[in-house]
């Protein structure tokens, strides 16, 4: 399950929706990811563009994989501007152990900060600045990639 927001997640609303959806699945580990802005670099907050119809391929590839070991994957993330503190990103495993929920949502947080096509921008004096600086490059992705990739090479 992938659900998009305009602005900030409740988050304690979403867990609780996820946890009682999967009360009788007879999943035995219920693992949680909450991603929240915090305070740097003098920025008000985040603000989100999506491409989702990437993001929805990445995330059936993700849902894909954790049926494979018997568990699903749910996910919410923020579009739009998120205040300092508040939470832009949720992501959950439902597996029936312990260790596949575990290891699952770390190999997903991790994949997800590298390929999903989510755009940062800060937020400063009503304005949004592009975050390049704290932004991860999608692989393949980009004007002339190919071309920059065998550049960087050399």
């Amino acid at each position: 399950m992938l659900e998009l927001y305009d602005g900030s997640l409740s988050v304690a609303s979403i867990l609780k929706d996820w946890y009682e959806e999967e009360t009788s699945s007879n999943y035995g580990a219920f693992i949680s990811f909450v991603g929240t802005v915090r305070s740097e670099d003098e920025i008000d907050g985040l603000s989100f563009d999506i491409y989702e119809p990437i993001l929805n391929k990445w995330f059936d590839e993700w849902q894909a994989r954790a049926k494979a070991k018997g568990a699903i994957i749910k996910m919410a993330h923020s579009r739009g501007d998120v205040l300092l503190h508040e939470s832009s990103y949720i992501a959950a495993v439902f597996s029936p152990k312990r260790r596949v929920a575990l290891e699952f949502i770390d190999e997903y947080v991790e994949d997800f900060k590298a390929s999903a096509p989510i755009w940062k921008y800060d937020l400063r004096d009503n304005k949004r600045i592009y975050a390049k600086e704290r932004s991860t490059a999608i692989k393949g992705s980009g004007l002339l990639s190919d071309k920059k990739n065998k550049e960087d090479e050399r």
